[in-house]
């Protein structure tokens, strides 16, 4: 052990070496540790549900209005809302006069439409939930997802940036193998005040192909969210729908028979 000792110290080459032995050991044996350590200190689903009930609330009343804008022309409508916790929700056009009544009903995983000329409500089936609703770039899953991304899907943080000096937090959504979902993967990049930022789709290939992104951002019934959103397909630059939030309320007391079918077929706003 002495001889050992004398003849490293005698030798400034092998010291360099075993010198740089321990770094490369610590780089491949600590360093990943830290990293991981840094990627667990955020807790995904803690995110995600937060955010989510971020623009909900126990209950909540909207008012909003939808552009939608393709080549040729354009159209405008008035809404409301009134959602009960993450399940159910209600949404009506009440302007122009041609779409006034026209409603949406879910509860839970169960999704109906109205339409007063037809005065009539039906039942969407599962193969329906993948088409415009509205005539519009939102989907009926769109309206009905609430907190299908806890459910049908395994969250990964992958990344962090940031805007406006606040940290960004990029979450990739991976379904599950049993899950009913036609996309390869969903990206969230959810701002650490829980203002989702924006949503990108990928088609089984991986690539990116529609997104839905906050355009501004403002606090409404006190809390902190995008107030104007665009959803669009990234090869059609040139369409594409926005909804402008105008009033916002939270955690009001909206009865339990609005998301009632009879609620949906007789227009009842309270």
């Amino acid at each position: 052990m002495i001889l050992t000792t004398l003849q490293t110290a005698g030798c400034p080459m092998r010291k360099n070496r075993l010198l740089l032995l321990g770094l490369a050991l610590f780089y491949c044996v600590v360093a990943p540790i830290v990293v991981a350590d840094d990627q667990e200190e955020v807790d995904v689903v803690a995110l995600v549900s937060a955010s989510i009930d971020q623009t909900r609330g126990q209950y909540s009343y909207a008012e909003m209005s939808m552009l939608i804008k393709r080549p040729g022309w354009q159209r405008e409508s008035t809404l409301k809302a009134w959602t009960r916790g993450r399940e159910d929700a209600l949404i009506r056009f009440t302007a122009p006069v041609r779409d006034a009544g026209n409603a949406l009903l879910k509860q839970g995983d169960r999704m109906w439409t109205f339409t007063p000329k037809l005065n009539k409500s039906i039942r969407l089936p599962g193969g329906m939930m993948s088409q415009s609703w509205a005539g519009s770039d939102f989907s009926y899953n769109d309206m009905s997802r609430s907190d299908k991304w806890l459910r049908d899907y395994r969250l990964q943080h992958v990344a962090s940036d940031t805007h406006e000096g606040q940290t960004v937090y990029v979450i990739d959504a991976l379904p599950r193998e049993d899950a009913a979902v036609v996309w390869g993967k969903e990206q969230l990049r959810i701002r650490d005040d829980l203002v989702l930022l924006d949503l990108t789709y990928f088609d089984q290939d991986m690539q990116p192909v529609r997104r839905m992104q906050a355009l501004e951002l403002g606090e409404l019934g006190g809390r902190m969210m995008a107030t104007r959103l665009r959803m669009q397909e990234l090869d059609k630059p040139d369409q594409y729908t926005e909804l402008l939030y105008s009033v916002m309320d939270f955690d009001v007391e909206v009865p339990d028979r609005m998301f009632t079918l009879f609620s949906l077929q007789s227009g009842r706003s309270r």
